[in-house]
């Protein structure tokens, strides 16, 4: 029988050094997306397509991701999923040099397959975690996306030099970072991700009912119902936190641009959001664990609030206003995220457990998808002060959500 405790470490050493590869990946192609796309059709109406497009491929990959990780675990799932992201990122330079836009959007869809499972190896990070100690298990998997979370963007300029040595535009250059990023993930997860946290967790619980002479149709040691006022808060939670990060995310680097920045400028701004998101994982999984996930995820809403409000308010020529508001907008997603996760974690037996997280990830995918193609209409139509001010106002929808969850649940604890 294994370890439990013993297993878990090593699962999560596998885990921080495959997300420290894939955070490189995914910040380095989200710094340019949206600048690429601009360069290609001569315009901000579509910039947020690429946005839009990788998260829309990601919902796909969350699917596919989940369904493998319930079938045969998470190493094989989380490891496909990284390859495909690598093959995203070659179509995507191919379509630079070709300057085709129906190839660049194309990849761009294969590309989320990153992204999806970049989130998803977080719930393999609590899947052998005591229930009391799941979000900080989370919180460790979601900091190891940090180092190269803040690395990838400020590689932006000089892998757009290095693409250019060898024939390449060099707004694709960051997508040779992301290709090589995800590919190595992919390696690292395949040698080392052993043993498998998923299947180990059912085997545990397996033995657990065997020696206690019990038995659970769900072949869980948890309690097999779900508990669906929970999984509907979670997923809300991560839902609106996802969509008004991306679409204020999304356009920042082109409202920047607009105002004369560089690219240099723009990925720091991005790095230092992307540090926001992640960075905070340890403390945050501390609250939650200790305060309870509505609690942090009420203040996921007032942190984004706060941010969408800021960033309407600073002047364009402002990166000191502007990294403080992308510093709130990504603190505020983790809030959310870290939140979010261990409530849909605590509320899904472990039998479906894979395969509700990667159906609850597809919503956010496609959330994001959603504020991905309107921040660039929004921004053509009315500029990204507007943007901004509506993402922070509709975050505060989360405070509703769960003053319902509550007396939805209290209601069926009568019954």
């Amino acid at each position: 029988m294994p370890d439990a405790a013993r297993a878990q470490r090593r699962i999560l050493r596998a885990l921080v050094a495959s997300q420290i590869l894939s955070g490189a990946g995914l910040a380095a192609g989200v710094t340019v997306g949206a600048l690429l796309a601009q360069d290609m059709l001569g315009g901000t109406g579509l910039a947020g397509l690429p946005s839009a497009l990788f998260t829309a491929g990601s919902a796909l990959a969350a699917v596919i991701v989940g369904r493998i990780s319930q079938a045969r675990g998470r190493r094989p799932g989380l490891a496909a999923g990284y390859l495909t992201g690598a093959l995203g990122s070659a179509g995507v330079i191919t379509a630079a040099v070709l300057d085709n836009p129906v190839l660049l959007f194309l990849s761009l869809f294969v590309y989320g397959a990153g992204s999806a499972t970049n989130l998803q190896a977080r719930y393999a990070g609590a899947d052998l975690a005591e229930p009391g100690h799941r979000a900080r298990a989370v919180s460790r998997v979601l900091v190891a996306t940090t180092l190269g979370g803040v690395a990838g963007p400020n590689l932006a300029a000089p892998t757009a030099d290095l693409a250019e040595r060898f024939g390449v535009p060099g707004l694709a250059g960051p997508f040779l970072l992301s290709g090589t990023a995800y590919a190595l993930a992919a390696l690292v997860l395949t040698g080392w991700l052993r043993p498998d946290p998923l299947l180990t967790a059912r085997t545990l619980a397996a033995a657990e009912e065997k020696g206690s002479g019990t038995a659970d149709s769900a072949g869980s040691g948890e309690d097999a119902r779900e508990r669906r006022p929970g999984v509907v808060l979670g997923a809300l939670v991560m839902i609106l936190t996802q969509l008004v990060m991306v679409a204020v995310m999304t356009m920042t680097p082109v409202h920047m641009h607009d105002h004369g920045h560089g690219t240099a400028a723009s990925g720091m701004v991005i790095a230092l959001h992307i540090g926001a998101m992640y960075l905070p994982s340890p403390l945050t999984g501390r609250l939650v664990d200790r305060h309870g996930g509505t609690s942090i995820a009420g203040a996921s809403g007032a942190v984004l609030l706060a941010a969408g409000v800021l960033a309407a308010a600073a002047p364009g020529d402002s990166v000191v206003l502007l990294s403080l508001a992308l510093i709130l907008l990504g603190l505020g997603w983790n809030f959310g995220l870290v939140s979010g996760t261990a409530i849909i974690t605590d509320a899904v037996p472990l039998a479906t457990r894979a395969r509700t997280q990667g159906l609850v990830d597809v919503s956010i995918a496609i959330a994001g998808t959603a504020g991905g193609l309107a921040s660039g209409l929004v921004v053509a139509a009315a500029g990204y002060p507007v943007l901004a001010l509506t993402g922070g106002i509709l975050a505060l929808a989360i405070l509703p959500a769960i003053a319902a969850t509550a007396t939805a649940t209290a209601t069926a604890n009568r019954l």
